[in-house]
């Protein structure tokens, strides 16, 4: 074993970016190898303490692909859903998050993941089109522009994933139905993508 003086805070903290496991369990992983990293990192692996040996350099870059296909196959979605670990990608708890997003995707058609991802292009259309229905409804000047904004909040809510309310669950929207699957695994879990396919329509 290791003296605890020979230790540096910068041992401590590279253990803990490649393991993701807490201060204190790094600091007594590597009192116990005697400072060497790789083995610190295995005495964790063993202790159930790691959490992503190579999280450092794959945060978040786990993950699955969840589909969904209509009865009628008119309508198609896939899905990527990033977590931090392997392990947390093949729990029964993230597959079944992935298929409800796709379920949720094909039903409630979002245009993008978050507000911030909107197409420019659209969010400006949009803006242009209430800022037209303010004008002819007659609306005062100092009033107009927070009409205009509250009717874009409005839109982003309806057309952006994570603003959505979950179609299975109506008290609960597409971010806090994630968030609780997150706090579950204990990992970050993050809509990646999206691609949606109906019959007849085109991008």
């Amino acid at each position: 074993m290791g003296d605890a003086t020979t230790i540096s805070a910068k041992d401590v903290k590279d253990l803990r970016d490649k393991t993701g496991a807490g201060m204190m369990e790094c600091k007594k992983a590597l009192q116990e190898t005697g400072g060497d990293l790789e083995k610190a990192i295995d005495w964790l692996r063993a202790k159930g303490a790691s959490k992503a040996a190579k999280r450092a350099d794959k945060s978040a870059d786990e993950g699955f692909i969840g589909s969904y296909v209509h009865f009628d196959g008119k309508t198609a979605v896939i899905v990527e859903l990033n977590c931090e670990t392997d392990f947390v990608a093949n729990t029964d708890a993230f597959r079944a998050l992935a298929k409800d997003l796709a379920l949720h995707i094909a039903s409630a058609a979002p245009l993008a993941v978050s507000s911030d991802e909107m197409d420019p292009a659209v969010v400006e259309r949009e803006r242009e089109i209430y800022r037209e229905q303010v004008r002819a409804e007659g609306k005062p000047d100092h009033i107009a522009g927070k009409i205009v904004d509250g009717k874009l909040q409005k839109f982003f809510k309806e057309f952006a994933l994570l603003s959505q309310t979950f179609v299975k669950d109506p008290d609960k929207t597409i971010e806090q139905l994630i968030t609780d699957v997150s706090a579950k695994t204990g990992e970050k879990i993050a809509v990646a993508r999206f691609a949606r396919f109906k019959v007849g329509e085109r991008a």
